[in-house]
Parts: C-alpha cells; sequence; structure tokens
C-alpha cells in the first residue's frame, strides 16, 4: 500500500513524498482511515512503528478540511497532544511541521525546564494544534493562557509511560476542562490494568483497537548478546567493547541519572567523546547532546528510559544495556531503537549476579535464548548462563565459603571502579536549578496525594525501577 491509497489530500501527500516517505507502516495503514473518519482510536504500540505519523497525518487533514467547511476562528485550540516527556513533545511538533507545512495550520510545543515566555507568546497568538507535556499544561492552564473549550480532538501519548512517571493524577485534573463532544486517540506500548482502566474512562465506548508488534517481540534484524560479568568490571568492559572502533553510534542505557552521568565519566577518562541525557540536564544540553548524536559528532549516547523515550536516531548501530532493566518490556523498547526499516542493528546487555532475574525474565517475554558472549577479558563464574525457566542459579564458592573469582591476573585498581559501585544510587529529586516537570505539575496543580501510579504498576522486585528516578 502507498500513502496514495489512504485518501489522504494533495498538500499532505507532497509534504510525505518530500519527507521520502512513500509506503506508510502497518499502524498507519490501520489508524489513519479510521481517525479521518472521526472515530475514537485505542492503539497499542511501541516505538519506531511510525505511530507519531499514525496520529499527526490525518488530524491534520481533518482540522486543515473542517478550516475551509466551517470557516473556523484562527487562534483557537483545536487539537491538544500530551506527552510525557520534552524530546517526546519536540519530536511531535517537528511531525506536524514535517507533514503540515503546505497547509498554514499553526502549532506550539510547550514543556518544563525551561523559561515559560516563549510559550506564553506563542499562545498569545494563536494555535491550531498544542502540544504539551502534563505539568507545564498544568501550569499554563491555571495562569489562564491555554482555553480548551473549542477542544475538537485530544491525543493522549505513551499512556503507559505517563504512569511510570507519576502522570496519572495530572492526567485526571487535565481531563474534566476538555470538552465532552471531542475525538480521542489514545497510544499506548503497553496496556497494564491502570491504562485500561483510564482508557475505558475517557474513550467512547466501542472504540476502534489498532495494535501493531506486540511488545514481546523484538526485530529479527536485531542481533542480541549478554556479557556475564562483575559490577565493578562494568566500566572496563564498555571500554573494551568501545575500543572497536566499527561501532561508530552507540546508545548505552543506565537506569538512574547518576548511573548514566558516571558512565559519562568512565569513557571520558578513557578519551572517549561521550554525552548524558536524562531529567537533571537542562533543556538545551539535551537537545544539544542530541543533535550531536544525530549529526555524528558525539559517536556515544548515554540515556535513561525516560530521556530516550521517543528518540529515532537513523543508522544507530548498537544499544548498550549497562544496566539490565528491571521490567521485561522496556528491554525490548531499548533495543527496538536498531535494527529499524531493515537495517542490521546489534544490542548487548551486561549482566550482574543481582541482574540474573532480570535476563531470565527477559528471555521468558521474548522466547528466546540470548547468546552470552564468553570470551572476553572480564567473563565471571558469578552469573551461570541464565536459562529459560531455569531455577535459582548458584554462585560457585571458593575458599572458605567465599565466592570464587575467576582465574585471570590480576590487575591493577581502577579509578571508574568506584564510582561503578555506586551507579544504581537513586539520584537527587532535583539537579542543576532544573525544576523536573513532575515538580512544576505538583506546584502548578495545589496539594494533592502523592502519585501511587509507579507502586500500582506491575513490581516483581524491590530493586530500583527501571524509569528515571
Amino acid at each position: 500500500m502507498s500513502f496514495d491509497e489512504l485518501n489522504l489530500i494533495d498538500p499532505i501527500l507532497r509534504a510525505l513524498h518530500e519527507e521520502g516517505y512513500t509506503s506508510p507502516t502497518p499502524i498507519q495503514q490501520q489508524a489513519i482511515p479510521h481517525v479521518l473518519e472521526g472515530h475514537d482510536l485505542l492503539g497499542v504500540a511501541q516505538t519506531g512503528t511510525g505511530k507519531t505519523a499514525a496520529f499527526t497525518v490525518p488530524i491534520l487533514q481533518v482540522l486543515s478540511q473542517r478550516s475551509k467547511l466551517q470557516h473556523q476562528p484562527a487562534g483557537r485550540i483545536r487539537c491538544l497532544v500530551l506527552t510525557p516527556t520534552r524530546e517526546l513533545a519536540i519530536q511531535i511538533g517537528e511531525s506536524f511541521t514535517a507533514y503540515g507545512r503546505h497547509l498554514g495550520l499553526r502549532h506550539t510545543v510547550i514543556f518544563g525546564g525551561v523559561g515559560q515566555l516563549p510559550q506564553t507568546n506563542a499562545l498569545k497568538r494563536g494555535v491550531d494544534v498544542l502540544i504539551a507535556t502534563p505539568g507545564r499544561l498544568l501550569d499554563l492552564m491555571n495562569q489562564g493562557f491555554v482555553d480548551l473549550r473549542h477542544l475538537e480532538v485530544f491525543v493522549l501519548d505513551e499512556a503507559d509511560r505517563m504512569l511510570d512517571m507519576g502522570f496519572i493524577h495530572d492526567i485526571k485534573r487535565i481531563l474534566p476542562k476538555l470538552p465532552v463532544k471531542r475525538q480521542t486517540l489514545f497510544f499506548s506500548a503497553t496496556m497494564p490494568a491502570q491504562i485500561q482502566q483510564l482508557a475505558d474512562s475517557i474513550l467512547r465506548p466501542n472504540p476502534v483497537k489498532v495494535a501493531v508488534t506486540p511488545v514481546s517481540s523484538t526485530a529479527d534484524t536485531v542481533k542480541q548478546a549478554v556479557y556475564l560479568v562483575d559490577k565493578n568490571d562494568k566500566p572496563a568492559l564498555l571500554e573494551h567493547i568501545l575500543a572497536d572502533k566499527n561501532i561508530r553510534r552507540v546508545l548505552v542505557f543506565a537506569r538512574t541519572k547518576h548511573g548514566a552521568d558516571r558512565v559519562v565519566k568512565t569513557l571520558a577518562k578513557a578519551n572517549i567523546p561521550a554525552e548524558a541525557i536524562h531529567g537533571n540536564k537542562s533543556q538545551n544540553h539535551r537537545q544539544r547532546a542530541l543533535s550531536n548524536f544525530k549529526a555524528g559528532n558525539t559517536r556515544v549516547l548515554v540515556a535513561t528510559d525516560i530521556a530516550a523515550r521517543g528518540i529515532d536516531v537513523e543508522e544507530l548501530t548498537h544499544v548498550v544495556n549497562y544496566e539490565l532493566p528491571n521490567e521485561p518490556e522496556t528491554y525490548v523498547h531499548r533495543i527496538g531503537r536498531t535494527g529499524r526499516a531493515g537495517a542490521s542493528g546489534i544490542a548487548l546487555s551486561f549482566c550482574e549476579d543481582e541482574e540474573r532475574a532480570y535476563l531470565q525474565d527477559i528471555q521468558k517475554l521474548i522466547r528466546r535464548q540470548i547468546d552470552v558472549v564468553a570470551d572476553h577479558p572480564y567473563t565471571t563464574n558469578a552469573v551461570a548462563p541464565v536459562l529459560l525457566g531455569g531455577g535459582p542459579i548458584q554462585r560457585p564458592k571458593g575458599p572458605a565459603g567465599r565466592p570464587a573469582r575467576p582465574g585471570r591476573e590480576p590487575r591493577a585498581p581502577r579509578a571508574a571502579t568506584d564510582s561503578s559501585s555506586r551507579s544504581s544510587q537513586p539520584a537527587p529529586r532535583t539537579g542543576g536549578g532544573q525544576r523536573s516537570e513532575r515538580a512544576t505539575s505538583a506546584r502548578s496543580a495545589g496539594p494533592s496525594t502523592q502519585d501511587n501510579g509507579n507502586g500500582q504498576s506491575r513490581r516483581r522486585y524491590r530493586g530500583n525501577r527501571s524509569n528515571e528516578r
């Protein structure tokens, strides 16, 4: 199928062709016709499926056609797209710019962590489409800058990530401000019980359901491997892997903000340029780091899961799970950033003793055994190969009952070892003078009960959650 078969108007087809797109992805094929017909839609799709275009393209067409037929006054907010992170909001804004370049519709993006004056000025001039993160939206609504009475289309994107980040209560504060008569598009990569309940509460009865690429699947074009390694040897192992100059562009995942910063410092000591993106970085720093990575100026980008959500980088050759996530679905999201559009990619994971249960759950989810790389300088006996459905794995014991160490030459202490051993400590709530999006929301909405979204979502382990803290 081509975009020409989806009954799209000429200005949008022209923009798509100028972007080099000729064939819609499965979710675009399924979603676009229903959105054009005005149906509410429940979409289950993970990052990298073309989900953003699946709603931006038909929304642009609907708003453009209604403007001509109904002579809509300019400057009213007619579409609201709510998304959890700044990076994803910016990416969605770029999509509206690209696909709507020939339509004359106006949009703006608002998010926390930066000054609000440019955003409020854009709102005063009037926009048709508003892309927002929850905290800043509530803040500007309370200040009287955002009027949603004329809203026609509401998009809730990355609903499961909203839950992980604690934004569910914010969403419930925003919903009463929306017109009852509206079209709602709801997207989530996973559908835990709380997300299903939220979808049922905001969608009209019997919405169209579209599901593509189940979260348990990994692309065949991605080669997966795991390194069994002691925690303190992870920095050295990463340096060893990056010594291969054929690894041109690699995205490294850490579980926490502090962990991401420590990886960057460790690589800097080894003369390997790297940058980190996470919630404690300023917006300018995050955009600059991502731009450098996309342009190939930075070889290594270290990210937390929340900061990386929605990142789409062409020719990403490698993904490295420096720390395994404790939610197996997150593993699928992480490695899905390589091996796209038929290209090949490599996903490497480091597994220490305490992460063996995470590895076992990942293999159960994807229904395959991940190859173990046994031949490397930092191999360990601390973690035996984790088999599908395997039971507890005992660490081999050495003299006096102490854990056995692999037989290898003793090495001089590494400066990075101490920092690595602290990489999983919780990060401070704020940093660098930047307010978190969550904190902005809490202040703008007034006192409220502490959100329990994380506690209600599936938590099998007491260890650090995979989302950024």
